[in-house]
C-alpha cells in the first residue's frame, strides 16, 4: 500500500524535475545565445573558450538527455504499472458485475416463481371461495324454499283452522239462536 502511495509522489517529483530540467535547458539556451553574441563580438579572443564551453554544453545536454530518457523510462514504467492496476481492477469489477447480474437473475427467477405460486394459491382460494359461496347460495335458496313451504303450510293450517272455527262459531250461534227463538 505504501508503495502505491510513493509511486504518485515519485511521478510528481519526476514531473517537477522534468520541469526544472526544461527550465534549466531554457536558461542554458539563453546563456548559449548570450555566449554566441559575445563570441560574435569577440570572435578572435573567444574561439578557444567557446569551443570548450560548447563541448561542456554538449556534455550537459547529453547528460540532460540521458536523464530525461531515464525519467521517460521511469514514467512509462509507472504508467504501465498504473495501467496494469487499472486493468486488474476493471477485471475485478467486471467479475463483480457478472456475479451481481447472475444473483439479480436468480432473484428475479425466485420472485417470479413466488409470484406464480401466490397467483396459483389465490386462484385456488378464489375458486374454493366461489364454490363455497355457490354452496351457501344453494343452501340459502333451499332454506328459503323450505321456509316458504313452512309459511304456506302454516297459512293453510291457519286458514283451515279459521274456517273450522268460523263454522263452529256459526254452528254454535245457530244453536244458540235456535234455543232462544
Amino acid at each position: 500500500m505504501q508503495k502505491s502511495r510513493d509511486e504518485p509522489n515519485e511521478l510528481l517529483e519526476a514531473q517537477a524535475e522534468v520541469r526544472h530540467l526544461r527550465e534549466t535547458t531554457l536558461i542554458l539556451r539563453e546563456e548559449l545565445e548570450a555566449q554566441r553574441y559575445e563570441k560574435d563580438a569577440a570572435v578572435q579572443g573567444a574561439v578557444q573558450r567557446s569551443s570548450d564551453e560548447i563541448i561542456q554544453l554538449k556534455s550537459t545536454a547529453t547528460s540532460l538527455r540521458d536523464e530525461l530518457e531515464s525519467l521517460r523510462f521511469e514514467r512509462d514504467a509507472a504508467v504501465q504499472k498504473a495501467v496494469q492496476r487499472s486493468s486488474d481492477e476493471i477485471q475485478q469489477l467486471k467479475s463483480t458485475a457478472t456475479s451481481l447480474r447472475d444473483e439479480l437473475e436468480n432473484l428475479r427467477f425466485e420472485k417470479d416463481a413466488a409470484v406464480q405460486q401466490a397467483i396459483q394459491r389465490s386462484t385456488d382460494e378464489i375458486a374454493q371461495l366461489k364454490n363455497t359461496a355457490g354452496n351457501l347460495r344453494d343452501e340459502l335458496e333451499s332454506a328459503h324454499y323450505q321456509l316458504e313451504e313452512e309459511v304456506q303450510k302454516m297459512r293453510l293450517q291457519s286458514e283451515n283452522e279459521i274456517q273450522h272455527l268460523k263454522q263452529t262459531v256459526k254452528k254454535l250461534r245457530d244453536e244458540l239462536e235456535a234455543k232462544h227463538a
